[in-house]
């Protein structure tokens, strides 16, 4: 099969990876008339409970990956730290994996990623590599205060300490286990944004609007979209978001979450090799959702129209929200959130529910931004839920 012949409906599309991402992802590529075929360890995982499809295996299983590339001429992911040898094996295979494993490996690794997103020509923090008790020396009072962040397999916070002077920095450095870690400088932040990129094997780029996130603990809250910033900011977003995915030679959706400083300089934070939590609200805000479009750039397709038709206000839900204050596990009250004219509620199927876990997200949806707000405040407000001002 050349590189960029379309792949049809009716064809198989494998996924590594049974998250919620995943989830949307089969939901979409469904209603396009695909099958979906999930590799995945988690029977019960919240793709493989719609996809067509399970293998029930670990993502380095041999056996497992030459039966999905029997299926698939092309395999996406749904979460960034699917082993980049899995995805390797597929291509020895003849499978067009998207994203190819190379940018998965630079993905994988802080330190690795903020080296190539300065031969990018984008922004980043001042940083440090941290492997040894040697490179503690390196650490000078500008590079403080600073966060201290394993350079593997953090998120949602975790990873991650405060840091204000050598002292501290060794002291979590010893917390952290010394693996190999990347100190970065904080900066004097004003918001935190991100643009979600796709790139199909043409090279033809689709860029969404920018969204404007708020986190609790760590984790994603709520996302704004579009992100209410002056015009030139979003777009110098959108351009270095553009122009990351081009450099990576990528193919598939990518999220390139940026800081906004207080002096309107724009800094990228990290990549997501793959669609994005704060781009959840595009399934019902915009022409083309984040999961059409990584349908269309593996199917080698024409990308879809990223155009905003609505504004739109994102909840995430978190398993908090189903303990009472005696931690009794009970539903919340979908009735009174769902009288909430422009509401649009979408649950994981995740039959669980955990602190801290993804369970679901609400997107509001209205003409204004004003008006978006006001109902994302009434559902936060049934549900118990704090908003950003």
């Amino acid at each position: 099969m050349m590189k960029d012949t379309p792949i049809l409906p009716g064809s198989w599309l494998g996924l590594m990876g049974g998250g919620q991402l995943g989830r949307m992802f089969a939901q979409a590529a469904a209603t396009m008339g695909y099958r979906v075929c999930v590799l995945e360890p988690d029977k019960n995982a919240p793709a493989a409970i719609v996809a067509e499809k399970h293998i029930c295996a670990p993502y380095t299983d041999e056996a497992a990956l030459t039966e999905l590339a029997s299926l698939c001429k092309t395999v996406t992911t749904e979460f960034e730290n699917v082993p980049a040898a899995a995805l390797e094996f597929l291509a020895s295979k003849g499978v067009e994996t998207c994203p190819a494993a190379n940018a998965v490996r630079i993905t994988q690794d802080r330190f690795d990623e903020k080296s190539f997103i300065k031969s990018a020509g984008a922004p980043v923090a001042p940083h440090l590599l941290i492997e040894s008790d040697e490179d503690l020396k390196k650490a000078s009072a500008p590079y403080f205060p600073a966060i201290l962040k394993t350079a593997r397999l953090g998120y949602d916070g975790k990873g991650q300490i405060t840091v204000n002077d050598r002292r501290e920095l060794a002291m979590a450095f010893e917390k952290l286990g010394k693996v190999r870690c990347v100190l970065e400088k904080r900066l004097p932040l004003f918001k935190e944004v991100s643009v979600i990129a796709a790139r199909n094997s043409k090279g033809e780029v689709a860029v969404f609007p920018v969204s404007e996130n708020y986190h609790r603990n760590g984790i994603l809250a709520v996302s704004v979209m579009p992100a209410r910033l002056d015009e030139e900011i979003t777009n110098r977003a959108r351009e270095i978001a553009s122009k990351i995915i081009e450099k990576l030679d990528y193919v598939g959706v990518l999220c390139t979450e940026l800081f906004v400083l207080s002096d309107g300089r724009l800094v990228v934070n990290e990549l997501a090799p793959r669609p994005h939590n704060s781009g959840h609200a595009t399934i019902d805000a915009c022409i083309c959702s984040q999961y059409e479009q990584q349908v269309r750039a593996m199917a080698n397709l024409p990308l879809g129209d990223t155009t905003q038709v609505s504004k739109s206000v994102m909840l995430n839900l978190l398993g908090d929200l189903w303990f009472d204050e005696n931690e009794n596990v009970r539903e919340p009250d979908w009735s009174q959130v769902l009288d909430i004219p422009g509401l649009k509620l979408h649950l994981y199927g995740k039959k669980q529910p955990r602190h801290a876990r993804k369970m679901g997200h609400i997107t509001c949806l209205a003409a204004t931004e004003e008006e978006a707000m006001f109902k994302a405040q009434m559902a936060a407000r049934i549900l118990g839920l704090e908003l950003p001002e």
